[in-house]
């Protein structure tokens, strides 16, 4: 349960406060420097939107995704372990600062951090530290540091009714079935205002009924579909695709290594075997004559590929067929079984023998 602590922004105290930051990424805390904001500084910055995210103990979690995040080529698994291990026990050192406040924007890599952290410390008795909360509407990172100066602020103490939020969609994210993220579409979720939207767009992540792509799949092929493009124009076309940017570019990377897997792949890249562990790399990428039929929607991706193998937070896409699948003309997931093959005609007169 959080409980408000003692002091307050407008405080003048002998000494200065001491106080954690939480940001979403190394971009930002320079700027937070330049600023004059002072406190202590730790990330939350892992990729949440991809991998499993099943509920489990600090340490298993952390492995879980150490596994994944190495197995998908961020870094070696005792790199990724050692960077979240680093950031969670900057936060269960909370009770050693005066003030925690909690930096994030308005899209999905950002919101399911907030969520995550929310429920985190709602779990948790904060004593006499506070809590606080930027909702920033834009990207923090480009942000110049006056523009951070007024969000520091304008902080806000974070409520129980976005403590509650959080929870239940932290809860939702890492359940292994989709409908209750589909039901926090549908309530009241003005407490935090950018969650509704951003788990909209994590659905969208979901194979479409169409084509059984993911919305980012598709933005990746229709940006190529004119033409070839190299890597970082191809990235620039996939975000300006996108309300509110989320994806990094090793994330794309993946997806592009994916779509260009396979007898049948959708793309063909000029260096498909070269380690995808750096977004340095620039491969050019051109679509394939199934990949436009797919983005035509005239044959459909799982099926080419024979299956698929997807986490989408606590759900688990695998097998021939997914078991749900995203409507975009409805905004709705819906129950996705393979249909039974149709039986075979029966033999008419002149069939099912052999004539000599």
């Amino acid at each position: 349960m959080l409980q408000s602590g003692s002091s307050s922004h407008g405080d003048v105290a002998a000494t200065a406060p001491s106080v954690l930051h939480v940001l979403n990424g190394d971009s930002v805390t320079a700027s937070l420097r330049a600023a004059g904001i002072a406190g202590e500084v730790t990330l939350a910055a892992d990729v949440l939107y991809e991998g499993p995210a099943v509920a489990a103990s600090p340490e298993r979690w952390r492995r879980e995704r150490a596994r994944f995040l190495a197995a998908s080529g961020y870094d070696g698994y005792d790199e990724c372990l050692a960077r979240l291990s680093s950031w969670d026990h900057a936060l269960e050192g909370f009770h050693g600062h005066d003030e925690v406040v909690l930096w994030f924007e308005h899209d999905l890599f950002d919101q399911l951090h907030l969520c995550r952290l929310l429920a985190w410390f709602a779990a948790r008795d904060t004593g006499l530290t506070d809590l606080s909360l930027v909702q920033a509407g834009d990207y923090l990172g480009r942000m110049p540091p006056e523009r951070l100066a007024d969000l520091f602020e304008a902080r806000q103490p974070v409520s129980e009714a976005q403590l509650r939020l959080a929870c239940l969609a932290w809860q939702a994210f890492c359940a292994p079935e989709p409908a209750g993220l589909e039901s926090l579409l549908h309530a009241d979720t003005a407490a935090l205002p950018h969650l509704a939207a951003a788990l909209r767009r994590h659905l969208e992540e979901y194979p479409g009924t169409r084509d059984g792509l993911s919305r980012s799949e598709r933005q990746a092929l229709a940006a190529v579909a004119a033409g070839p493009l190299s890597f970082a124009p191809l990235f620039a076309a996939v975000q300006r695709q996108e309300e509110r940017v989320f994806m990094t570019d090793l994330s794309l990377l993946r997806r592009l290594r994916d779509l260009a897997a396979g007898p049948r792949p959708l793309l063909r890249l000029d260096s498909p075997s070269a380690p995808w562990s750096s977004a340095a790399r620039n491969p050019l990428v051109a679509i394939t004559a199934a990949g436009l039929g797919v983005l035509a929607g005239q044959e459909d991706w799982i099926a080419i590929r024979g299956g698929i193998d997807l986490w989408l937070g606590g759900v688990h896409l695998d097998g021939p067929q997914p078991a749900w699948r995203w409507d975009p003309e409805l905004g709705r997931l819906r129950p996705w079984q393979r249909s039974p093959p149709s039986p075979p005609p029966a033999a008419g007169p002149s069939e099912g023998t052999r004539q000599p």
